[in-house]
C-alpha cells in the first residue's frame, strides 16, 4: 500500500513534518510520530479483539482479518486510527455516528465488526441489545489501553507494505435514509486509485491539504490516504466552521482544499469577507461533477488565483473524471478508465451487447483498476460489479463527445407522457436565474401523464435592520426562464415554495422526501403553511 511504504519513507526523511494536523491544539502527528503510534494501537487493537470469550465473525469477504470500527465525532482521531491501522492486517470501518442507530447497529452487526472505538454514550447498549458479542471502547478508554505499549516499542510489531490483495477498508454506500451496503477496498484497488488521483488532483509531496468533514465521508478518508501516500499533509475538521477555517488556512499555510460543494460555497463566501486569509490556497477540488455554474462564478470572485477540479466518481468505483471550465455539465475521461453506456434493463444479464450509442441516456458502467469486487454479501444482495469486472452505481448519462454527460441516479430518470426526463438537467437549467436560492425537481403523479415535473424552490431570506425579507421570481419569470432554456417536455407543470428543503445529514437534498413533503401539502389532510409548503 503506497500509504505505509510513503508514511515509512517519509518518516525516515523528514520524519518532522506534518501527517495528520486536527483543529484542536495537540492534535498533530508527524510522519515519526504516526509511526510510533501506528505500533502502540496495533498493539492495543490487537489485544482488545482477542481477548473477546466470543468474538464476532468478520464477513468472509475479508478473508478472516478482524474488523475494528471508528464510530466518531472527531475528525482527528478517526483519521489517525484508519491511518495507524493501514500498515498492518486489519481492517478499518468509519461509522457515521450521525446515522440513525438502527443503521449503526445493522452495519457492525451483519459485517462482523468486533471493535468499535465510540463516544456515542447509546451504542454500546445499543449493540449489546442486539446480542453482539464484540468490544465497544471510547476513545479515552482506548488512549489508556494504549499508553500501556508507550516504552515497549521496539518489542512491538512495526507497520510494514502489504500484499496488494488483502482487504484494508470497510466503506458503505449510504445510510441516512436507507439501509448501508457495505464493500472492501484492497491495497491494490487503493494503488490504483491513488495512480489516477496523482496524476489528475495534485496531492503532492509536502502539499498542505485541508479536508474539512467527518472521516465516514469516503471523500474526506480518500483525502487522507491519498494525502500519506504522497508524502503531503493533512489538515483535518470536525465541521465546517467559516471563521475558524479561515484562521486555519492562514496559519497552516494551506494551499489545497479537498470538499464537498456546500463547504465550497461556504468558504468561497468566507474569502470575499476576508480574503486575505485564503492567499495561499491556489487549488480547490470539489468532490461531486456537475457543480453548478453560481458555485463557479462565486469561487471564481472570491478565489480568482484558484483553480477549481470537480470531480466524478463513487467509492465503490474510484476516480472516473472531472470538469474544470465551462458549465461544468460535461466530464472528462481520466486515462485508464473505460466507461460504457448500458440499457438498465439488459445491463447485467446482457453485459456488452447492451451497450448504448453515443448521446442515448442509459446507466453508467465503469472498468478500472479501483472498482471493487462487490458489495458485502450480509449487507446487500445487489449486483456491484458484472462477469467482466465493469462495475456501477446506476448513476445515469450519456456520451457527448467523448465525454459523460451526467443525468442523475436511476430514481432521478422519470417518464412524463412518454418522455425521459432528467431531473437533474431541469435543476441546472435554473442556475442562471438571477434571486433564485436552491432548487429540487421532483416527480409527482398524474392521472393523465403518469407523472409530472415540479420544482421546488426553497425560499432565500435575507436579515437587516428593518426587519426579514425575500427575493423570489414571479410564476411568469419561472415559467419564462424555463420555457427558453428546457425541451417543452423538460418544463415543470408545478411550481413550490418551501421553507427548508429537507436534507441528508451530509448536506445533500433528499429528493423523494421533497416530493413527499409536496404530496402531504397537496394532500388536503394538512396544513401546507405548517408544512412551509406553498404552491406558487
Amino acid at each position: 500500500m503506497p500509504i505505509t511504504r510513503k508514511i515509512l519513507e517519509v518518516a525516515d526523511s523528514t520524519p518532522d513534518l506534518p501527517a495528520i494536523v486536527g483543529p484542536a491544539p495537540g492534535e498533530s502527528l508527524s510522519y515519526a510520530q504516526l509511526v510510533t503510534d501506528s505500533a502502540h494501537m496495533f498493539k492495543s487493537v490487537s489485544m482488545l479483539h482477542a481477548e473477546q470469550s466470543d468474538p464476532p465473525a468478520p464477513a468472509p469477504e475479508t478473508g478472516g482479518i478482524p474488523i475494528t470500527a471508528v464510530s466518531l465525532k472527531s475528525a482527528y482521531h478517526s483519521a489517525r486510527i484508519v491511518a495507524g491501522l493501514a500498515g498492518f492486517r486489519a481492517v478499518s470501518a468509519t461509522v457515521d455516528p450521525r446515522w440513525p442507530m438502527d443503521h449503526q447497529v445493522h452495519v457492525i452487526t451483519s459485517t462482523g465488526i468486533g471493535l468499535v472505538i465510540t463516544d456515542s454514550p447509546d451504542l454500546p447498549a445499543a449493540l449489546a441489545n442486539a446480542g453482539w458479542t464484540g468490544t465497544a471502547i471510547s476513545l479515552k478508554e482506548f488512549h489508556s489501553h494504549e499508553s500501556q505499549w508507550v516504552d515497549g516499542f521496539d518489542d512491538l510489531a512495526q507497520p510494514t507494505v502489504r500484499d496488494g490483495a488483502e482487504p484494508f477498508l470497510m466503506l458503505f454506500s449510504s445510510g441516512t435514509t436507507s439501509a448501508p451496503k457495505a464493500f472492501l477496498k484492497t491495497r491494490e484497488q487503493y494503488r490504483n486509485n491513488f495512480a489516477v488521483s496523482s496524476a489528475y488532483l495534485e496531492p503532492d509531496p509536502q502539499v498542505q491539504t485541508l479536508a474539512p468533514g467527518p472521516m465516514s465521508y469516503s471523500l474526506t478518508l480518500y483525502a487522507l490516504i491519498e494525502c500519506l501516500a504522497s508524502g503531503g499533509s493533512i489538515h483535518v475538521a470536525d465541521e465546517f466552521a467559516p471563521i475558524e477555517i479561515g484562521t486555519r488556512i492562514a496559519q497552516e499555510k494551506i494551499s489545497r482544499i479537498v470538499a464537498v460543494p456546500a463547504v465550497v460555497q461556504g468558504l468561497a463566501a468566507a474569502a470575499l469577507r476576508d480574503p486575505e486569509r485564503f492567499t495561499s490556497v491556489n487549488l480547490m477540488v470539489v468532490g461531486g461533477a456537475n457543480l453548478s455554474a453560481r458555485t463557479r462564478d462565486l469561487v471564481g470572485a472570491a478565489l480568482p488565483d484558484a483553480r477549481l477540479v470537480s470531480y466524478y466518481g463513487a467509492a465503490e468505483l474510484g476516480f472516473i473524471g472531472d470538469s474544470r471550465d465551462g458549465d461544468g455539465t460535461l466530464i472528462s475521461i481520466y486515462d485508464g478508465i473505460k466507461v460504457q453506456i448500458r440499457d438498465p434493463k439488459l445491463a447485467l444479464s446482457d453485459g456488452p451487447a447492451a451497450v448504448l450509442p453515443d448521446g442515448e441516456l442509459g446507466e453508467i458502467w465503469i472498468s478500472g483498476g479501483a472498482v471493487s469486487d462487490g458489495y458485502v454479501s450480509s449487507t446487500s444482495s445487489e449486483h456491484l460489479r458484472d462477469a467482466a469486472g465493469w462495475g456501477t452505481v446506476h448513476d445515469m448519462g450519456r456520451i457527448v463527445d467523448g465525454k459523460i454527460s451526467l443525468a442523475g441516479r436511476a430514481g432521478d430518470i422519470i417518464a412524463t407522457g412518454g418522455h425521459k426526463v432528467s431531473l437533474p438537467e431541469v435543476e441546472r437549467a435554473f442556475e442562471t436565474l438571477a434571486d433564485l436560492n436552491t432548487v429540487c425537481a421532483v416527480a409527482l403523479p398524474s392521472e393523465s401523464l403518469g407523472q409530472i415535473v415540479a420544482l421546488a424552490i426553497e425560499e432565500r431570506v435575507s436579515h437587516s435592520k428593518v426587519g426579514k425579507s425575500s427575493t423570489f421570481p414571479s410564476k411568469s419569470e419561472l415559467i419564462m426562464h424555463a420555457r427558453a432554456n428546457l425541451a417543452p417536455q423538460f418544463v415543470p407543470r408545478r411550481w413550490y415554495k418551501i421553507d427548508k428543503l429537507p436534507r441528508t445529514v451530509g448536506g445533500k437534498i433528499r429528493r423523494g422526501a421533497t416530493a413527499e413533503l409536496i404530496v402531504l401539502a397537496e394532500s388536503g389532510g394538512h396544513d401546507a403553511d405548517q408544512l412551509g409548503v406553498q404552491r406558487i
